[in-house]
């Protein structure tokens, strides 16, 4: 995560396009799996409230971007990621490894993808294992859109809510997303725990 004092000069630089494209990438493109999407996605709803971006353009822009790269995520992995355990096992890459992980999709898909959007390094991957899998398309496209809406437009809306209230808001931006991601943690940690102990 950079620091607030890097990371607002650089979505100023960047603007739209460069906000869009991060989004889209972190959602479901393997290699974009180290780009700051929440903290982006606040410092972007932050300068929304002063005047840099517009929101009736940045949050329908980001929550577009949003479910186009976790559908880009899922159909690589449908039609590339699957071809990978098709072959003979290697040391990383195992049949029983996709049984256990279908299995996992099967019984937890659904919430999955949704808890997953406020999970670094997770929604990256959450929608490609789904493609691989072959989650139930429609559940997916349904689910994605949620997720979408809740992480995307959520974390920019309320990046641009304190920062029209809270004053100086954008000295306290790091620990406000350690928060966030602390925050949507604890449900996805405690279905797991409370599923596993039912199971």
């Amino acid at each position: 995560m950079l620091p607030h004092f890097e990371l607002i000069p650089l979505v100023k630089a960047v603007g739209y396009p460069g906000i869009a494209a991060a989004i889209f990438l972190e959602s479901g493109v393997f290699f974009g799996f180290f780009l700051p999407g929440a903290s982006l996605l606040f410092t972007a709803g932050l300068l929304s409230s002063q005047g840099f971006f517009s929101p009736w353009i940045l949050i329908p822009l980001v929550t577009v971007a949003a479910i186009l790269g976790d559908n880009a995520g899922y159909w690589f992995g449908k039609k590339v990621g699957v071809r990978l355990f098709l072959r003979p096992d290697s040391r990383w890459l195992k049949r029983r490894h996709l049984e256990r992980a279908k299995e996992f999709y099967d019984k937890h898909g659904v919430r999955t993808i949704i808890m997953a959007r406020f999970v670094p390094i997770l929604r990256t991957f959450v929608p490609i294992v789904a493609g691989v899998v072959q989650m139930n398309y429609r559940l997916f496209v349904i689910n994605n859109i949620i997720g979408a809406f809740l992480w995307a437009a959520g974390i920019t809306s309320l990046g641009y809510y304190l920062g029209a209230k809270v004053p100086a808001v954008s000295h306290y931006l790091t620990p406000i997303i350690l928060v966030i991601i602390v925050a949507t943690m604890i449900p996805l940690a405690w279905d797991f725990f409370r599923k596993g102990r039912l199971d």
